[in-house]
């Protein structure tokens, strides 16, 4: 079987960081030019490793290689292009690329699996632009509603008038759901965004599972007024009051470890130098591996803070945007990649990961398996994001022989045998 071509990998890592809105670091929201331009390449790169192509009702962009026997439930391979705002080059981007050249190493070598391969580009991974998260996995599992085409960008345009602009029907968004069974399992790469990989001097590791995540919008309403006649003890600052809930939002967090709580966009009206803001728009993200933990945090949170609020003669209002609980990895994956670590002479180590990723939702339809890569510092959904060649070479080799093991139905016994 041919080598993994590590240059093919970073020269399409760059042409991809090219699509962006901003100079500093990579910013591709979904429906948008750059993503569109994105989109193109990575057709094109599907198609020169010999996959079929198409785009499903919610905009991924699926490419397909068929095995010997194309009515075999498929392996799935893939991840998302979408960034953050001002985010790095390989988060997400680095599995698509990866998993496209899993597919070309076997072209290339005239390899053909048992079961068909497909690559899966996920539509919006991150929800930068519609703060709405994982729109093209959950519409592959069918947890997408007709409500979540409703959410609106900064500019007020929904995901439904998004679609729409790029050739989409919105109401056809459910032809994206696949049905139970027809998918073997769904592996993905990802860089760990987290320093422990580093930390152990590992240049990747398998996932024995993934966070849950409760994420919330907020709003917190006051009484506007002038900044200069308006009595301190008569003020009802919303601004003021969010600072203490977010005080105690992290003080919190803190007593509950390992859970992790963040306030990761707050919106201030009426937003002038010399008015009291009246109203204050938020989101908190909550983590954490421990259904009934993660729970007891909420209640205790929205109870004191309701108390805040009251005290200071404010109203704070919880809006639930999404609920995802934590999601083991398939036991039979996580030995397939590991034996494939054994085999490239790298020694095992599974990693809890806190982020969410596609793979927690399409855990919903099928087992799912994920190997992390080393990233410097841990750093990530930052244009300091890196990852070594080196790394990134044996990660998608590790991904390459843990595919050809899960596709072929052979066991991690008989791979030790040989």
């Amino acid at each position: 079987m041919n080598k993994i071509n590590i240059t093919r990998i970073l020269e399409r890592l760059e042409r991809l960081a090219l699509c962006t809105e901003s100079s500093n670091g990579v910013t591709r929201r979904s429906f948008t030019e750059q993503s569109e331009q994105a989109e193109k390449l990575v057709i094109q790169w599907m198609q020169e490793a010999g996959m079929a192509v198409r785009k499903d009702a919610m905009n991924n962009v699926i490419g397909r290689f068929e095995g010997k026997d194309p009515n075999m439930p498929v392996l799935m391979m893939g991840s998302h292009i979408d960034t953050v705002i001002n985010g790095g080059k390989y988060d997400g981007t680095l599995g698509v690329i990866s998993a496209i050249e899993v597919i070309h190493v076997l072209h290339e070598s005239k390899q053909i699996p048992e079961h068909p391969l497909e690559v899966v580009c996920f539509c919006d991974e991150e929800g930068t632009r519609f703060h709405t998260t994982f729109l093209g996995s959950r519409a592959m599992v069918g947890a997408l509603t007709a409500d979540d085409l409703t959410k609106c960008d900064d500019h007020g345009i929904s995901v439904a008038q998004a679609m729409m602009e790029n050739g989409l029907i919105p109401e056809c968004y459910q032809y994206a759901k696949r049905q139970a069974g027809s998918i073997l399992a769904y592996l993905e790469l990802h860089i760990e965004q987290g320093p422990v990989l580093e930390y152990i001097k590992q240049p990747c590791g398998s996932v024995s599972g993934i966070a849950g995540v409760s994420r919330y919008t907020f709003t917190i309403k006051g009484k506007a007024g002038h900044a200069g006649t308006v009595p301190m003890k008569k003020r009802q600052d919303a601004l003021s009051g969010a600072a203490e809930i977010l005080v105690k939002i992290e003080e919190m967090a803190k007593q509950y470890s390992p859970l992790v709580a963040t306030v990761g966009k707050l919106v201030v009206g009426p937003g002038t130098s010399n008015v009291i803001p009246g109203i204050v728009k938020g989101t908190l993200d909550v983590r954490d591996t421990e259904v009934k933990r993660k729970s007891e945090y909420l209640t205790k949170l929205f109870a004191d803070v309701n108390k805040m609020v009251k005290r200071r003669n404010l109203t704070c209002q919880f809006e639930k945007i999404l609920e995802i609980a934590p999601v083991s990895c398939s036991r039979k994956i996580i030995d397939c990649i590991d034996t494939a670590m054994l085999i490239n002479g790298i020694n095992p180590h599974q990693l809890m990961s806190g982020a969410g990723h596609d793979a927690m939702i399409m855990a919903e339809l099928t087992n799912v398996g994920m190997i992390f890569v080393r990233c410097r510092e841990g750093i990530s959904h930052h244009p300091n994001e890196f990852v070594t060649p080196a790394d990134i070479e044996i990660s998608a080799k590790i991904l390459l022989d843990a595919v050809w093991m899960i596709a072929n139905d052979v066991s991690v016994n008989e791979v030790e045998r040989e």
